[in-house]
């Protein structure tokens, strides 16, 4: 099919984004951590189900493996989630999105911390500085309240994407041959329990989650929808597009948190949503530029042939 890539990539960039407005909704009946923990336990149920059927490799066996997980675990799923979560709650969906899209920005700047091979640029420098000042214009915090509910919401998100990158940095010096599909499993089910850890010891509760109908559809939704079919159509995408054009799900998914958080939730965004994202995605390009060329010369018809090659 020929626009099949385009389709499941706006489909992705669709669940992806409006995973935001699910969170942002469900807040309203869960504890933000116990939210997190209840939807990577059944998540991580389903990865690791679709694990037996698509893999022969269902659990991590060597040192390795297991050290892969615990890094995926602890920073990919609790840390990353966790943060979002409870930063959701003083911010919009779509301004939430934004933050997390500076991720791929951030994985860049890790790595040229912890793995020696990276170099930046003086432009790379400046694609780091333009995504972070995209961030400041984004939060737009007062002089006088640098403390503001807002700013320390948006704070948090920050960190919840600082967790990923650096998880997604650390998870690359590590030489395990194990399938992604097993590695994302059981980083889930490590991290639910690492979430139920974290929930209790803020004194989180079961008891306090209200379980109304909007509660039972939010949660479903960041299940079914969100991580089975979402990581499903991620796995897809990522063996035949390779991670460049896969990050740029990272950009897309914002516009619909934004629209499905003005449609489901009447979030407005405001210039300085718009301003930031802008410059959180210069920062990217500026940064994978060389990347960008390569894939765009990779995609573009030649001699007649018009076919896309594979990654």
């Amino acid at each position: 099919m020929r626009f099949r890539d385009p389709l499941l990539f706006l489909t992705l960039a669709a669940v992806w984004g409006s995973a935001f407005t699910a969170i942002k909704a469900g807040l309203d009946f869960f504890p933000p951590v116990l939210f997190a923990a209840l939807r990577y336990d059944l998540a991580g149920v389903l990865m690791l189900g679709y694990a037996v059927y698509a893999t022969d490799r269902w659990r991590p066996r060597s040192r390795d493996e297991w050290l892969l997980v615990g890094i995926g675990g602890s920073l990919l799923i609790a840390a990353y989630h966790a943060f979002l979560f409870v930063g959701e709650q003083g911010t919009t969906s779509a301004a939430a999105a934004i933050v997390v899209s500076l991720s791929p920005i951030l994985t860049t700047g890790f790595a040229r911390a912890f793995l020696p091979d990276e170099r930046l640029t003086t432009v790379g420098i400046l694609g780091l500085l333009v995504g972070f000042v995209g961030v400041g214009i984004l939060s737009n915090p007062d002089p006088n309240d640098l403390l503001d509910t807002r700013t320390v919401s948006l704070f948090l998100v920050f960190l919840a994407a600082a967790s990923f990158a650096l998880g997604s940095v650390l998870t690359r010096r590590i030489e395990a041959d194990l399938p992604i599909e097993t590695m994302e499993a059981w980083s889930m089910l490590l991290g639910a329990v690492l979430m139920h850890v974290a929930s209790a010891g803020i004194s989180e509760s079961v008891a306090d989650v209200r379980w109304t109908t909007e509660a039972v559809l939010a949660l479903l939704y960041l299940v079914v929808v969100a991580s089975a079919l979402g990581f499903l159509i991620y796995f897809d995408l990522l063996e035949r597009l390779g991670p460049i054009e896969i990050n740029l799900v990272s950009y897309a998914a914002p516009v619909a948190a934004a629209v499905t958080g003005l449609v489901v939730l009447g979030e407005t965004p405001t210039p300085y949503t718009v301003v930031g994202f802008l410059l959180i995605l210069v920062g990217f390009v500026l940064l994978k530029r060389h990347a960008l060329r390569e894939e765009l010369a990779r995609v573009r018809p030649s001699g007649g042939a018009g076919d896309r090659p594979g990654d």
